[in-house]
């Protein structure tokens, strides 16, 4: 677990993948260089407007509402560090919400779900009643882009 210093301004690609590095910098710093270190960064960004993690559920809700009806893409970043070399690498997927009530969002929102996920979801619990469609790696919306890793470590094929 790293307790780096998170970049929260910038273009969205940019913003993971300087997060990425800082938490993979942090840990392999502790713990020297002896093994590799995996740091991954994710958010959901609407257009420039960048989503991170709602910090109680009010944010949640106003991120859900914000989010509803509408396509926006989930960007991972990934910071891969094996003694002196350091790999970086971006994730896209596009999500599309489904249209919903203020209800809908109210009863997403009780369950728990938003808290610690960026943009207040999680697609691998019920989170996936929100979505209509998705398009690219699913594995990244759920916050490890496990394609985008094995292009940068083909050992762990």
């Amino acid at each position: 677990m790293s307790a780096a210093d998170e970049v929260t301004e910038g273009p969205p690609e940019e913003l993971v993948l300087e997060n990425a590095f800082r938490k993979a910098r942090a840990v392999a710093d502790r713990l020297g260089t002896a093994r590799p270190v995996l740091g991954v960064d994710t958010i959901v960004a609407l257009g420039r407007q960048v989503f991170h993690k709602p910090a109680d559920a009010a944010q949640a809700r106003q991120t859900l509402a914000a989010l509803a009806g509408r396509e926006h893409a989930v960007l991972s970043g990934v910071c891969l560090i094996e003694g002196d070399r350091t790999q970086t690498a971006a994730s896209r997927t596009l999500v599309r919400f489904r249209p919903l009530t203020a209800q809908q969002i109210e009863d997403y929102v009780e369950t728990g779900e938003w808290r610690g996920r960026a943009g207040g979801y999680a697609i691998q619990e019920r989170g996936a009643l929100l979505v209509s469609a998705i398009e690219g790696d699913y594995l990244n919306v759920v916050g490890l882009p496990v394609a985008t890793l094995a292009d940068l470590a083909p050992w762990l094929l």
